[in-house]
């Protein structure tokens, strides 16, 4: 039995926690001790739940004053007889680091560093290439980290995809009866539509404009198109929203438009989707919703970068396209209406015992099991 120990800043509900939770059940499920340290959170209560000990650290402050904690995390990594550590935020990596690169190497924890997203490159964010394995949810972050950091030992890396739980995402999944009766009463305007989901945080990353040029460019084709955006807005975000709405009534939208805020049945939109759009700016490390509507059987059309690109190379090749060019997406879009929408592979090992298999075989190699 190896014990090994994953360090988050606070469990709440991101991915990055949602990785943690499932890593630490496939642990216990292996006969090994999990332990988890961070602030704090909505998920300890399931954490704990699931036969892991948790332990409440502010290690994810960004603050000098967290450097205190060092010795005290050298005292427990000693005293809980850790073989593997697992540290996935560059604050808490810091402590990590100071706290392990002081112990003797004979008998100091193997050391793992996890990167899940495209963070800003300085000295701050190079802590996460130290660790003896450095794990990326994706190969496209993989290349960034090998182009900014020339000094990372590519052999180092290793690239484990995030992954789905593919018995609650597969293609023959049927929402209730209840819930499509429920949601037609909701939404009536969509009833014999063309439905076009971008789903997300209402934020200008996310690519909501492009959405608007490509529904506008749909409908005079003669396609009857509907945007389904589906996503809350952060109280911070309110005059983005405005902006977005402030455009929608200039190009005479607003029937063709609708906003379902924060929901918790995205599975189920997803499913009744007619196209899925992936249509963020900036590349993403992984696109965990993409994969979703992917698996779910849904055509899905996304820009051709980043996580998402990496899948829909892998599964739905049709799906891909530049850029910004919502041309080439209208295009495309208009074929699909017509009958000619394509089918995404299935199966696929973008699935989520895939991912628990992975890591915990790489967690058993480094404590030497």
């Amino acid at each position: 039995m190896a014990t090994v120990l994953q360090i988050v800043p606070a469990l709440e509900s991101g991915g990055v926690e949602r990785g943690t939770l499932e890593v630490a059940q496939a642990l216990v499920e292996n006969g090994h001790r999990s332990l988890v340290i961070s602030a704090g959170g909505r998920m300890v209560t399931e954490l704990e739940s699931r036969g892991s000990e948790h332990f409440a650290w502010p290690i994810g402050q960004k603050s000098p004053w967290t450097f205190r904690l060092v010795r005290p995390l050298r005292r427990f990594l000693q005293q809980q007889r850790v073989d593997v550590i697992d540290v996935r935020s560059r604050m808490p990596a810091w402590v990590v680091w100071r706290a392990w690169s002081r112990m003797p190497a004979v008998t100091r924890p193997r050391l793992v560093t996890s990167v899940h997203g495209f963070n800003s490159v300085n000295r701050y964010s190079e802590i996460l290439t130290r660790g003896e394995r450095v794990v990326t949810v994706s190969e496209t972050l993989r290349e960034f980290l090998i182009a900014q950091y020339p000094r990372l030992d590519h052999e180092r890396i290793e690239v484990i995809h995030r992954g789905i739980d593919t018995r609650d995402y597969k293609p023959d999944f049927q929402p209730a009866t209840s819930w499509v009766t429920q949601w037609q009463t909701a939404f009536p305007q969509l009833q014999g539509q063309y439905i076009l989901t971008l789903p997300g945080r209402i934020t200008r990353l996310k690519g909501h404009f492009d959405a608007l040029d490509i529904l506008q460019g749909l409908l005079q084709r003669g396609i009857p198109a509907h945007l389904l955006m589906v996503g809350g807005t952060d109280p911070r975000k309110q005059a983005y929203h405005r902006e977005l709405e402030g455009r929608i009534s200039q190009l005479g939208l607003e029937p063709r438009v609708t906003f379902t805020g924060q929901r918790s049945d995205l599975r189920e939109i997803l499913a009744v989707s007619d196209v899925v759009l992936s249509l963020s700016t900036q590349p993403e490390s992984f696109g965990r919703t993409t994969l979703e509507a992917l698996s779910l059987g849904r055509p899905v059309l996304g820009y051709d970068h980043g996580g998402v690109g990496e899948q829909l190379t892998e599964l739905l090749p049709e799906g891909r396209i530049p850029p910004g060019q919502t041309s080439t997406a209208i295009e495309r879009l208009a074929d699909w209406a017509g009958g000619d929408a394509p089918t995404p592979r299935w199966p696929h090992a973008w699935d989520l015992d895939t991912m628990r298999r992975r890591t915990i075989d790489l967690y058993e190699a480094l404590a030497g099991r």
